[in-house]
């Protein structure tokens, strides 16, 4: 029995499976959470670093001003929507849109700030996630459990180097010198953030701006990786375990309307109804109105045709 079946997020049916609650989501795959494995030096660093936002946020009550609500709050949408969402994920993962490079690179420095590892880690990992999905070779299914694949993946290092051992995916970024010099100092970045911040502002805004930012960051992207891949709706006729959630979707700037991104990857647009609420697609639509956002994709009519279920009853 693994961990996350501990934490009661699974639990057995009545033909001994273990489901996931509330969904028909079967973890069929064993991988320890935190016992019976090899921890190497980054899975250490990496759990240390998220025990230390997690505990500064214990502290957010007691060091609560305005100042540094707003603070943390412009850090969340700048890091959050213009970083990972937009820039890591829409424009670097899945090249859905061009913007020039003065605007790519800002927006992938506030990716940096976001403490979820530098570009080429990042969009290797998700190009991976989606040519792997749902099998053994991806990163954080959630057939190894929620736990897993809500955070358990993070601490656990040598399952990626197991699992794809190449990792050749994002040549595209290792041949540009930003994107390496990034990936070498990334740590130095984040320190010196933290440095910058408590100078400001003291102990309040490392807590608030450091501490709380990041926390809610954490957990609001991994629903993304989990929640989104055990409840909430299947629009599309994919391969996979996407589903569109609404509230994962509001937080996340767009990112929960996830079985629409996985039947159309390329896409710059999740939110494809009028009434799927995608501030990053309207953020984009603002950028190329003004020209710095080119070559934006969208799916076709007949793309939509193709991963209809009503296209086909081979799925179904």
């Amino acid at each position: 029995m693994t961990n996350s079946v501990r934490f009661g997020i699974e639990a057995e049916n009545k033909f001994g499976q273990k489901k996931i609650l509330m969904s028909d989501v079967v973890v069929s795959r064993n991988r320890s959470l935190f016992f019976g494995r090899k921890w190497n030096i980054v899975d250490i660093i990496t759990i240390i670093w998220v025990l230390f936002v997690h505990f500064l946020t214990i502290f957010a009550p007691f060091t609560f001003t305005w100042g540094a609500f707003w603070a943390a709050f412009l850090g969340y949408v700048c890091c959050g929507m213009f970083g990972l969402t937009l820039s890591y994920h829409r424009n670097l993962a899945h090249r859905s849109l061009k913007l020039p490079k003065w605007l790519e690179y800002t927006f992938a420095y506030f990716g940096v700030q976001a403490a979820q590892r530098d570009p080429i880690f990042w969009v290797s990992i998700h190009r991976t996630h989606h040519q792997y999905v749902e099998s053994d070779k991806d990163p954080h299914s959630p057939t190894y459990g929620f736990w897993f694949s809500h955070i358990g993946w993070l601490f656990d290092s040598g399952f990626i180097v197991e699992k794809y051992k190449e990792r050749k995916n994002v040549e595209d970024l290792k041949s540009q010198p930003f994107y390496r010099f990034i990936r070498r100092t990334y740590l130095y970045h984040i320190l010196a953030f933290a440095a910058l911040i408590y100078g400001f502002g003291g102990f309040p805004y490392l807590v608030w701006v450091v501490g709380v930012r990041i926390t809610v960051s954490y957990h609001l992207t991994f629903l993304v990786n989990s929640a989104c891949h055990i409840w909430g709706s299947r629009v599309w006729n994919t391969n996979d375990l996407s589903k569109n959630n609404l509230w994962v979707a509001l937080f996340t700037f767009g990112e929960g309307w996830h079985n629409n991104h996985h039947a159309f990857e390329y896409s710059a647009r999740f939110g494809l109804e009028w009434w799927e609420i995608d501030l990053c697609w309207w953020f984009i639509l603002f950028l190329e109105a003004i020209g710095l956002a080119t070559n934006v994709k969208l799916p076709t009519a007949g793309h939509k045709l193709k991963k209809s279920f009503a296209s086909s009853s081979k799925f179904k």
